[in-house]
């Protein structure tokens, strides 16, 4: 009996258990067949109108899959704002201080519920204290770093390789303004034995205030540090730097330098500044030196207030030259002797880049100067003609007449002396320190005025865009060389006066 009871317990149990699995197998089907019942929603029609919402969602997909493109691209480090006039260690000169920037998805810590007290408080009506103005220029791309607008920082320009395989880091001093307006470069010793022009660029970078400059100014010291620490003209290849611009990266030493400053300096400038003295031992008058058929380069000789100016284009290779060719206006501060610190050069040039950040509307502290210097567009060298010591009889700056007695030479050993006069009327714009001669030497520079009607009227000097990178020249075969056609008297002349001393820069 008791078995029997189990058994119908048992049968019972089963039987529940097959109803419940039936009745949900049951209602799965019926909710599959109505979904497959229900019909797909169509895609819009090409003509039916799109909603706002819709346009909204594209846009901010758009916008989304943009911006993580661009998270993608890393973000430049910003140069950090300091005083350029506070002594550093070579060890910050090799690594400039910069920031790098903030992460874009950085989490941002919520601030903390307050409490009924503290927002009574908060809701206190106060006397707004007035906020400064925010910088409203433009960021600095420059060396691989980001300079802010109203920062003067120090960056680092070295290039990869030279004639040992290693190159010193060369400072850069850069002032960004506060309000936009052109980038002016401030270039010197290019030629390592020229000392005025980088105490002239200390001078002025050390004294602008990026708070209330317009635009940028970029200063390099000493661009050929090689021969600044030899007491060197020239790079350890004994090559001059000012006759490779702009470079070539397959080149001697001297070219890939020239090549590495032009396109990581040079391109970003509106305009030049380049300061030089005499070479070998000859002293220069205060003057400017730029091609007077470019009317950009006239507006910045005109700048400079009471200073001699002076046409000439330049020697090929000369930085000046090929950033004029590259569409960047320059001029050639000529000032003094190599070898030397000359205060007056100094003060006068000083005063001449100031009087130019005036007059390009990046300053607005006016400097009086004296009278208009006059504009030379031609000029000659007068030579010894025999070898010896030479004594001068004139100084820079004066004016002589043909017949006048510029100089003598004597010779040592036989004590025979020879004269030399000018055979121009003109102005002394350079001339030889008492030294030892050989016959041939260029001794007395003589300017001759221009006519007005030769100068190119001035054009102004504005914040374009950048020039693009000098591309790369493609190898070449080697050409048949033709002969070369006969010079005209002028034309020897003017290579004789190139050789030495007219384009000394």
């Amino acid at each position: 009996m008791r078995r029997r009871s189990l058994s119908l317990s048992l049968f019972v149990s089963l039987a529940s258990l097959s109803t419940m699995y039936s009745a949900a197998l049951s209602a799965g089907e019926s909710a599959a067949v109505e979904a497959t019942a229900e019909p797909a929603a169509a895609p819009p029609a090409a003509d039916e109108p799109i909603s706002a919402a819709q346009l909204s969602t594209d846009a901010n997909v758009a916008a989304g899959e943009d911006k993580a493109e661009q998270d993608k691209k890393p973000a430049m480090p910003q140069a950090k704002s300091i005083e350029l006039d506070k002594p550093v260690s070579e060890q910050e000169i090799a690594a400039p201080p910069t920031t790098e920037p903030a992460a874009e998805n950085a989490p941002v810590a919520e601030p903390a519920p307050q409490t009924g007290a503290e927002t009574a408080q908060d809701a206190t009506p106060e006397a707004a204290s007035p906020e400064p103005a925010a910088p409203v220029g433009r960021p600095l791309q420059l060396l691989g770093a980001e300079v802010p607008p109203a920062t003067s920082t120090r960056l680092a320009w070295s290039p990869s390789q030279h004639f040992e395989g290693v190159y010193s880091a060369t400072p850069v001093l850069v002032v960004n303004g506060a309000e936009p307006g052109p980038t002016l470069c401030l270039t010197a010793a290019l030629h390592g034995d020229e000392l005025n022009g980088i105490e002239t660029v200390r001078r002025v970078m050390y004294n602008l205030d990026p708070k209330t400059l317009k635009g940028a100014v970029i200063g390099v010291p000493i661009v050929n540090l090689q021969g600044f620490h030899r007491g060197s003209r020239y790079l350890t290849d004994r090559r001059d730097l000012n006759r490779h611009f702009p470079g070539d990266k397959r080149g001697s030493s001297a070219s890939r330098i020239a090549r590495s400053f032009f396109n990581e300096v040079v391109v970003h400038c509106n305009a030049i500044v380049d300061l030089h003295t005499g070479s070998f031992y000859r002293t220069n008058l205060p003057q400017l030196r730029g091609d007077l058929t470019d009317p950009k380069v006239v507006k910045l000789t005109k700048g400079f207030g009471s200073t001699v100016v002076l046409h000439s284009k330049g020697a090929k290779g000369t930085l000046r030259r090929e950033a004029v060719e590259a569409g960047i206006p320059t001029v050639t501060l000529e000032a003094g002797a190599p070898m030397v610190l000359d205060e007056p050069s100094v003060s006068h040039s000083v005063k001449g880049i100031r009087t130019l950040l005036n007059q390009l509307g990046m300053v607005n502290k006016f400097r009086l100067w004296g009278e208009p210097e006059p504009v030379y567009y031609n000029s000659t060298w007068q030579r010894a003609t025999n070898g010896g010591i030479i004594f001068s009889k004139v100084q820079l700056g004066q004016t002589v007449s043909k017949g006048d007695l510029l100089g003598t030479v004597t010779n040592p050993i036989t004590n025979v002396r020879k004269e030399i006069r000018s055979q121009h009327n003109g102005r002394i714009l350079g001339m030889a320190m008492d030294q030892v001669v050989q016959p041939g030497f260029a001794a007395y520079h003589i300017g001759i005025q221009a006519p007005q009607e030769q100068i190119s009227p001035p054009e102004e000097v504005t914040a374009e865009p950048v020039p693009e990178v000098v591309p790369e020249k493609a190898p070449e075969a080697t050409p048949i060389v033709e002969p070369a056609p006969a010079q005209s008297a002028e034309e020897s002349q003017q290579k004789l006066d190139n050789d030495e001393g007219r384009d000394e820069d």
